[in-house]
Formats: C-alpha cells, sequence, structure tokens
C-alpha cells in the first residue's frame, strides 16, 4: 500500500517567495554595468555640460574629478568611484541624466548630418557647374562672383595641394545659408560662440 505522506513536503510553497523578490546577481550585476556605462559617459562629455544634468552634487564632483585625472590607473579607480555614487541614485534620477544625454545625441546627429549635407553640397559645387545654378535660384541674395572665384581659387587649391582657403570659405557660406534657412537657429549658435569666448 502506498505511503500517503509520500512526496508531501510539509510546507507551502509560498513560504519562501519573500525571499526571491529581490534581483538576482546577474540582473543587480547588469543595473550595475548600465549605471558605470553612464557614468562613463558623463565622464567623457565637456565638463560645462555636466554641469548643467540633474544630479547630486557629490555625484556630478566625483565625475568633475575624475575628468581631471591623466594617471591611467588613477582614473581607472575613480571611475570605479564615479560607477558607486552612480548606484546611490534612484530610478527618477538616473531616468533624468538619461533623458540629458539622449538629448544630446539627438543634437549631435541632427548637426552631423547638416554638416555632411554642407560638405557634400561644397564638393558638388567644385565638381558640377549645374549646382552653383541651383544655388543661387535658392539664394539670390548671394554674390556671383564673389562665389565663382571662390570655385575656382578652390579648383586649384586641390589641383596644387595648396591649403584650403577658399574651400573652407565655401562652406561657411553655406553655413550661413543653413543658418539663415532655419530662421532663428543663427541667433542661439551666436550666443552659443559668445558663451565660449568668455571661458
Amino acid at each position: 500500500m502506498p505511503n500517503p505522506n509520500r512526496g508531501a513536503c510539509g510546507f507551502q510553497s509560498t513560504e519562501f517567495e519573500q525571499e526571491y523578490e529581490r534581483p538576482s546577481k546577474s540582473e543587480l550585476k547588469r543595473q550595475m554595468t548600465v549605471l558605470q556605462k553612464l557614468g562613463e559617459e558623463l565622464v567623457n562629455e565637456a565638463r560645462d555640460r555636466v554641469k548643467r544634468v540633474p544630479m547630486p552634487e557629490d555625484v556630478r564632483d566625483a565625475i568633475l574629478e575624475c575628468q581631471q585625472i591623466k594617471d591611467h590607473e588613477g582614473r581607472r579607480r575613480q571611475l570605479q568611484y564615479v560607477g558607486k555614487k552612480m548606484r546611490t541614485l534612484d530610478e527618477e534620477e538616473v531616468a533624468a541624466i538619461q533623458r540629458t544625454i539622449d538629448s544630446w545625441k539627438g543634437l549631435s546627429k541632427a548637426d552631423t548630418a547638416n554638416m555632411h549635407a554642407m560638405e557634400r553640397r561644397r564638393d558638388k559645387l567644385l565638381t558640377d557647374d549645374k549646382a552653383l545654378t541651383v544655388l543661387l535660384s535658392e539664394n539670390p541674395e548671394l554674390d556671383v562672383q564673389h562665389l565663382r572665384t571662390l570655385i575656382r581659387n578652390a579648383r586649384k587649391e586641390q589641383a596644387e595641394n595648396k591649403p584650403p582657403k577658399a574651400y573652407r570659405e565655401i562652406f561657411q557660406i553655406l553655413k550661413e545659408i543653413a543658418k539663415k534657412n532655419n530662421g532663428g537657429k543663427k541667433d542661439a549658435d551666436e550666443d552659443d560662440v559668445e558663451g565660449d569666448d568668455d571661458e
């Protein structure tokens, strides 16, 4: 006759559930790694940007101090300390920092795309005479003679491996056109430049 108690363990399976509610070691390690990387991203940013990130003063100080350390081993230790400081933040503070970093990336991606577009347009101006006609039809206020001279000089610079003075000047003209087409962005850019001069 089978034993009725066989296989019965004597306790409810939910008895120890509370023990397992906290994250596993692997999950904790993943979270620590994410926060460490977030700290490293901030260390690699410009100091004035870091100062504007919403975070506790002690965390910011650790990041700014790490930026100043040139010694490899000292920097590595300080980076670990930054990671430790990052782990003291609550979820909302981490989310605010992440949003700030994401906004920088979005800006820089857009800026990079615009810059590449201007570089392509400049190269087209040097290789295709029709490109100048298109540019002038879009921007009739431009000085035709000056632009033709710049394009001729830029081609000469390239042919003779001379410093790209005219080549750069064409880029600056295209940059001014882009600023004008973006409306109020020009003023914001000028404010940034003035802010840089103060430092």
